[in-house]
């Protein structure tokens, strides 16, 4: 018999990652990274309200272009042994679509409406509205943020569509539904014509919309209307059941098969997010953390119904079942910032750079250009060598990693990153190596929450573009944990949890554990602690919180 093969999606936030896979053997065969093209110039966004907005248009070309690019790649029979098809995606980014199921933007009338394309997860234009309903859940009979880690986020679903129900009369007069990032890639796919025939993913759901079997599904529509009468009605349009990414959603349409050069038979899986999938990519089990570590952090546990019991977690993003893999609770967590803080950074050193070269007249346009993404892209790599030859930072720098506010422990993205400890002295590697200690620090903070709260962490494998390149952010971060990390070999975890769902969705694999263990990748290294600066990381931490709760009041109190 010929092999067969899968293709795992990955839409991260700035780009997606097709993955053509051996489902037997977990062996892969092509890959194709493509970037957003509306994203990556800039359009839709506003980093000074934190408006982060993408079309639905990037999600679909760089669909159509990286599956034929990994296609052209491989073998020429593989494409006709492709028996599945799976995404996974950020999140929550929601979209309002009308009674067909079609997000606004890829209306003629909303085509250039940021409203009315996917908000993106790091989007924190909501902050009021996840107040209010922060504010609400806790007056209710029930509190619909129990199983959220009772703090609901300006990063997710209702907070967000609430504020822009409020915001766009236009958006709020066609918005009939609202669908995930992750739902509504196999929903086109498929060939689904109707919002209501849209298949609800039990991971989004659960994490991000209050969804619980306990109370029936998504909040009342009593809740809901208190919270703002603009919501009447959308729960009834929008759905009661959920389900796990195994389930699968249908088969490519005849137009998608030809436009992907795949054929009909091809069964699509149903969504997750990026993170959850990942773990499975990583060949989690109980009592391992995986820690997906880029531009921000998520950090993903499962565990049996006999371990959670009756147990709530509080201070994370949310506690589901089946949200990473049938039949065990999802645990995450994770921090709104991480690679990001580094970045930020960067564009404040590269600033100069910019307007120095720009003003140049001895030099052309394309050489300025090219002068300038050389220099930037060797920021990093720079810094990071001098930081890695720096025995201390003097003692004195403190940083807190809240520069995109804070995801967990406990939500509130009102606040705001500091450096404290500045000298004359302070030197821009000092800063560099304070500001990787507070990444980390952010890590250890959420580790120590779930402690506080009964989950038992024996083990952490790492995965994502930080783990595989940087050597002294992971022993740095492996250092504060005082805790060995394990970094997954393959560099996309998440792509392939996402190839290992289309397996079990395909029916080759009877369940995602037979899945995972065939096809898991092993591991790349792994982190020792330093004894030594684990102790001196241990008081450092210390200060951490002291700064964090200082300035986390005197924020409250403004």
């Amino acid at each position: 018999m010929s092999d067969k093969f899968v293709i795992g999606l990955d839409y991260g936030s700035d780009s997606a990652r097709a993955l053509v896979v051996n489902a037997r053997t977990g062996e892969e065969l092509a890959s194709s990274v493509k970037y957003y093209p509306r994203w990556t110039a800039g359009k839709y966004c506003d980093p000074s309200k934190n408006q982060y907005r993408q079309h639905p248009l990037d999600y679909i070309e760089v669909l159509e272009a990286s599956v034929k690019e990994c296609l052209a790649m491989c073998p020429a029979d593989v494409a006709e042994n492709v028996i599945g098809i799976a995404f996974d995606t950020t999140g929550s980014t929601p979209v309002f679509t009308d009674e067909e199921g079609t997000p606004l933007a890829l209306l003629p009338e909303f085509a250039e409406n940021p409203n009315a394309m996917f908000v993106l997860w790091k989007d924190h234009t909501a902050v009021k509205e996840a107040a209010e309903i922060n504010a609400l859940a806790k007056r209710w009979e029930i509190d619909y943020t129990a199983y959220c880690g009772g703090v609901y986020s300006s990063e997710w679903y209702w907070s967000k569509a609430l504020h822009i129900l409020r915001e766009d009369e236009q958006v709020r007069g066609a918005a009939y539904s609202i669908v995930e990032h992750c739902e509504w890639m196999p929903a086109l796919l498929t060939g689904v014509k109707r919002a209501k025939d849209i298949v609800r993913s039990r991971c989004a759901c659960g994490h991000k919309a209050m969804w619980h079997a306990k109370w029936g599904g998504l909040p009342s529509e009593e809740f809901l209307t208190a919270l703002d009468p603009l919501l009447l009605g959308f729960r009834d349009r929008l759905f009661t059941d959920t389900f796990t990414a195994d389930v699968p959603v249908g088969h490519l349409t005849e137009e998608w098969a030809k436009r992907l050069g795949l054929t009909t038979d091809v069964v699509v899986a149903g969504g997750a997010f990026d993170c959850h999938m990942g773990a499975v990519g990583a060949g989690i089990e109980p009592y391992t953390m995986v820690r997906v570590i880029g531009t921000s952090t998520c950090d993903i546990m499962v565990a049996s119904y006999e371990e959670m019991g009756d147990k709530l977690i509080a201070g994370i993003c949310g506690q589901v079942d089946g949200s990473v893999i049938p039949g065990m609770i999802g645990l995450e967590a994770g921090q709104s910032a991480f690679g990001d803080v580094y970045a930020w950074f960067k564009r404040v050193l590269e600033f100069p750079l910019h307007c120095i070269v720009s003003q140049s007249t001895l030099l052309d346009e394309e050489t300025k250009k090219k002068l300038i993404r050389e220099t930037v892209d060797r920021i990093i790599p720079a810094l990071t060598a001098e930081a890695e030859k720096l025995t201390d930072n003097g003692s004195t720098l403190v940083v807190t990693d809240w520069m995109n506010g804070r995801r967990t422990p406990f939500a509130n993205q009102e606040l705001t990153g500091t450096i404290t400890g500045l000298t004359l002295g302070s030197l821009a590697p000092q800063i560099f190596k304070a500001l990787v200690e507070a990444t980390a620090f952010g890590s250890k903070a959420i580790v120590e929450q779930m402690r506080k709260e009964g989950v038992r962490i024996d083990n952490i494998i790492a995965i994502g573009g930080i783990p595989l390149k940087s050597p002294f952010v992971m022993q740095t971060l492996c250092d504060v944990l005082n805790m060995p990390i394990k970094v997954c070999r393959t560099e996309q975890a998440c792509a392939l949890g996402a190839a290992m769902f289309a397996a079990t969705a395909a029916g080759f694999y009877e369940r995602v554990e037979d899945a995972r263990a065939a096809m898991n990748p092993g591991f790349d290294r792994e982190y020792a602690p330093d004894a030594a600066n684990a102790e001196k990381y241990a008081g450092l931490y210390k200060r951490y919180l002291e700064i964090g709760n200082f300035t986390e009041n005197i924020l409250t109190k403004h």
